[in-house]
């Protein structure tokens, strides 16, 4: 039976990841690993340096747990799934590659919404590299909403959602296509009223992982350890 590991960084997404996964891989077995302190630690310089060795560390215990395939679940992390195969020696996948890609193949202006500065640089630096590979140079504009992120870690998610779904509002005027940095921020567009699609990253994400283990041939990330750098 083909087992997946799902590596988070915060468990508001373990739920909607693994309900989705069950949904499309009803024969697979998954466990999640959780490190909460990440993305905290990516902003502080004294820290940064060591999330590599965690999400090696991780991702090698996934391995010894019988893993075929790890998914990172989180955009802030998403660089670093490439030098974390290499370390683990199993294939190490991102949930968010498959939302890039159809976000470059929507349309030449791409508008990036995060509720961290942390997650917002490593989805467009993911867009950028996958326009790269389609051979596209869409034009990227990016927002940190201000106040959600406090507000959803405050347990106030109906005032996240409506901060986020109006900058949903507000971008997709400039925008063919809206994307979400956090797989968090998902319950903020079923309020915004666009005309534009606004993609997340969890159900292409998973579809993708389903396709790649149907087709038997998980190790396909494009990720290089330069992106990680």
């Amino acid at each position: 039976m083909t087992r997946v590991a799902f590596l988070h960084t915060g468990a508001v997404v373990i739920a909607p990841v693994v309900d989705a996964a069950r949904a499309a891989l009803p024969d697979a077995t998954f466990v999640n690993y959780l490190d909460d302190r990440i993305v905290a630690d990516l902003g502080d310089a004294e820290r940064a340096a060591s999330v590599a060795d965690r999400l090696a560390h991780l991702a090698g215990a996934a391995r010894d747990a019988g893993a075929d395939v790890v998914m990172l679940t989180c955009s802030s992390i998403s660089g670093y799934a490439a030098p974390t195969a290499e370390r683990a020696g199993i294939p190490v996948l991102r949930i968010d590659e498959a939302m890039a890609d159809r976000a470059v193949a929507t349309g030449e202006r791409i508008a990036v919404i995060a509720t961290l500065p942390t997650t917002l640089a490593p989805t467009v630096a993911l867009l950028r590299e996958r326009a790269a590979i389609a051979g596209v140079e869409p034009t990227i504009l990016d927002e940190v909403v201000d106040g959600a992120f406090a507000a959803v870690s405050g347990g106030d998610r109906p005032q996240h959602d409506a901060l986020v779904a109006a900058a949903i509002e507000r971008l997709a005027a400039h925008a063919d296509v809206v994307v979400l940095a956090q797989a968090s921020m998902a319950s903020a567009a079923e309020s915004a009223r666009v005309a534009v699609p606004v993609l997340t990253s969890i159900a292409p994400g998973v579809a993708r992982l389903a396709e790649l283990l149907a087709n038997d041939d998980p190790d396909t990330r494009t990720a290089t350890p330069e992106d990680a750098r």
